[in-house]
C-alpha cells in the first residue's frame, strides 16, 4: 500500500475518557480480520485504548492487561478479539511455541502490544497505533499498513474530545 496522507490520523488525548474514546471509535471502524499493533511505553495507555476499543464492542466486564497471561480472549459478536501482551518474551520464538498464530483470522480483531517481542513472525499489522504520554495527557497516531488499515482509517470517525 502506498502511504499518503490519508494513511495516518494523529492527535492528542487529554485524558484517560479521550482514550476510551478513541478506542470506541476505532471499535466502529475495523473490520473481522484486522491486526492492530499497540507501541507506547509502559503507562501510555495501551491497554486503555484496548478497554475502550472491547467497552464499544459489547465487553461487559473487567479488561486487564495480559501481561502475565499474554494473551486475553473475548468472545463478542460477530468476531473475538485477542488482546496480546509480548512485554515478557525474551525470545521471538515464544510466539511460535505459544501456538499464537492459530488466534488470527477472519472473525478475530487481533490487538498486539510490544509486537517488536516477536518481530518476523506476527502477520503484518493493518494499523499502527503510538501513543506517548505528552504532559497529564497522551498523543496519539494511527497509520494505515494495508487496504484493511486503509478502510478503517476512512471509516474512523474521530470523537469531538480527541483532538
Amino acid at each position: 500500500m502506498e502511504m499518503d496522507d490519508t494513511s495516518v490520523r494523529q492527535g492528542s488525548l487529554p485524558d484517560e475518557d479521550a482514550t476510551l474514546a478513541l478506542g470506541g471509535a476505532l471499535a466502529h471502524a475495523i473490520a473481522p480480520g484486522t491486526v492492530i499493533y499497540l507501541w507506547g511505553d509502559l503507562g501510555a495507555g495501551k491497554t486503555t485504548l484496548s478497554r475502550g476499543l472491547l467497552t464499544a464492542l459489547g465487553h461487559h466486564g473487567r479488561v486487564k492487561s495480559p501481561t502475565y497471561t499474554l494473551v486475553e480472549s473475548y468472545p463478542l459478536a460477530p468476531l473475538t478479539v485477542h488482546h496480546f501482551d509480548l512485554y515478557r518474551f525474551a525470545d521471538p520464538e515464544e510466539w511460535e511455541d505459544a501456538g499464537f498464530r492459530d488466534y488470527f483470522g477472519p472473525g478475530t480483531l487481533c490487538l498486539v502490544e510490544w509486537p517488536d517481542k516477536a518481530e518476523g513472525l506476527l502477520p503484518r499489522a493493518d494499523l499502527i497505533v503510538e501513543l506517548a504520554v505528552a504532559g497529564s495527557g497522551r498523543n496519539y497516531k494511527i497509520t494505515a499498513q494495508t487496504d484493511i488499515g486503509q478502510s478503517c482509517l476512512t471509516r474512523l470517525s474521530i470523537p469531538p474530545d480527541v483532538a
